[in-house]
């Protein structure tokens, strides 16, 4: 039995660990957050409660096999009281590396640091009630520019037409580098919102970049396809709120106004070009101005290089050889394209924005089968074990989380709810999660109760 080392416990870390765990393995899982599941807890939208609960108990399967050991509120990098160095020093015989991909993708836009200019992640994370992001200023105005086509524009859409218990915004306004027929977003998600969108103002839209997207034989007539709503008739504009659409635009500049909140965005107009099978934006000479109080981008994420894994021009570094598959999942120095071993990267970590909790199932436990090739052949190192490294990680002045004091959080969590008189609730601050789960350890030590130790 070997020890190996999962970091991150989205998706992909907790896949990979199930599957290493289950070939007899010993495996140690370090987590940013208190929780588990990451973006199944804290990036699937709210109401999806039958997806989030089946995710948990597939996690709560993972937790429960006795070679799996769980440290969460334990983050690592450059900021924080654990290195990569000091992980490393506890010398696994492998490390899977599943932290997504933690990095915000600038526009790099000139007053792109206005308030009210938000990345979707990060916003997705406040509503999701994650912290530190759930006690943040996300505050949203009434005109908001969501930029993207994909479907966290629609969640976004989303909880700001009828979730968000402020209900400040009174126009949603999607901007899209490209036209219509490129559109990224499932039909089914749309539906949740289409009651919203403005028939007459889409429609114009549709009028207005028609001979732009003719020129790369797209006829607009056709666009009902992917906006059904434009096969029912045109009704007067409603009281409530509203969605349109930009077409054909990329930003181009913020401008903020006395307040430093953002007041105008400033976009270039852009032609249709045909690339290969595909389409490209082509930006041109004119520009507008939409005035809005708000703007979330939703154009995908990066890695994050704080982390400090080694980098490469399109983020963590591996090099991908035809003739070995692992490659793609063995991270490698820059310079020398050397492998570094014992070391994989799997789900967004290896390619970010990659799919969701399906594919990162599969991209986790396709790794983890490289992982355990690897072990095959692997000497054992002299690890030590899960409580010794439980008190090193205590000694350095953290608030570590294992697998007792998750199921003293749960049944925190539990209480809540039933006080609340809702189906489920869930803490959005670090420090009152660790509160709630002192005071169950002190009822249950008051009661005679063990609380274990992994």
């Amino acid at each position: 039995m070997k020890t190996v080392f999962v970091v991150g416990a989205g998706p992909a870390g907790m896949f990979a660990a199930k599957k290493i765990a289950q070939a007899g393995h010993t495996v140690i899982i370090f987590n940013r957050d208190i929780k588990p599941g990451g973006l199944a807890e804290y990036g699937i939208y709210p109401a999806k409660d039958k997806m989030k609960i089946g995710l948990r108990k597939q996690f709560a399967q993972v937790l429960a096999l006795p070679n799996v050991h769980y440290f969460g509120h334990v983050s690592i990098g450059d900021n924080y009281s654990l290195h990569l160095g000091d992980l490393r020093a506890f010398n696994p015989t492998a490390t899977v590396y599943s932290v997504g991909a933690q990095g915000t993708k600038k526009l790099g836009l000139p007053g792109e640091n206005a308030r009210g200019v938000y990345s979707a992640k990060d916003f997705v994370y406040f509503y999701n009630q994650l912290p530190p992001f759930a006690s943040q200023d996300f505050s949203t105005g009434k005109r908001v520019a969501i930029v993207g086509m994909g479907n966290v524009m629609v969640d976004i859409a989303r909880w700001l037409l009828l979730d968000d218990p402020n209900h400040a915004a009174e126009e949603i306004i999607v901007v899209a580098r490209r036209g219509p027929f490129e559109a990224k977003f499932d039909e089914k998600e749309m539906k949740h919102i289409e009651m919203y969108l403005d028939r007459h103002a889409l429609q114009d839209e549709m009028n207005r970049v028609a001979g732009r997207v003719a020129a790369v034989g797209q006829d607009i007539s056709k666009a009902h396809e992917i906006f059904p709503v434009l096969n029912q008739p045109p009704e007067p504009p409603s009281a409530g709120p509203r969605m349109t659409f930009r077409f054909l635009c990329s930003p181009k500049e913020i401008k903020p106004g006395p307040d430093g909140r953002i007041q105008r965005l400033v976009v270039n107009e852009n032609l249709l070009v045909a690339k290969g099978d595909s389409t490209a934006a082509k930006a041109t000479d004119q520009t507008a101005e939409l005035d809005v109080d708000t703007m979330i981008f939703a154009i995908g994420d990066v890695h994050d290089p704080s982390v400090c894994l080694p980098m490469g021009p399109e983020g963590y570094s591996t090099k991908p050889d035809p003739s070995n598959p692992a490659s793609i999942y063995q991270l490698c120095d820059p310079q020398t394209c050397a492998p570094v071993p014992g070391s994989y990267v799997v789900g967004w970590a290896r390619k970010a924005s990659e799919g969701l909790v399906g594919i990162a199932r599969h991209d986790a436990e396709v790794g983890a089968g490289y992982v355990l090739t690897y072990l095959e052949t692997a000497g054992a190192c002299p690890t030590p074990t899960a409580d010794e490294i439980h008190r090193a990680l205590l000694a350095k002045g953290i608030a570590v989380v294992a697998k007792p004091e998750l199921e003293l959080l749960a049944r925190a969590e539990e209480k809540e709810a039933k006080r609340r008189g809702i189906p489920f609730f869930k803490f959005s601050d670090d420090r009152a999660m660790l509160d709630a789960i002192e005071q169950e350890r002190t009822a249950g030590v008051s009661l005679g109760i063990s609380s274990g130790r992994d």
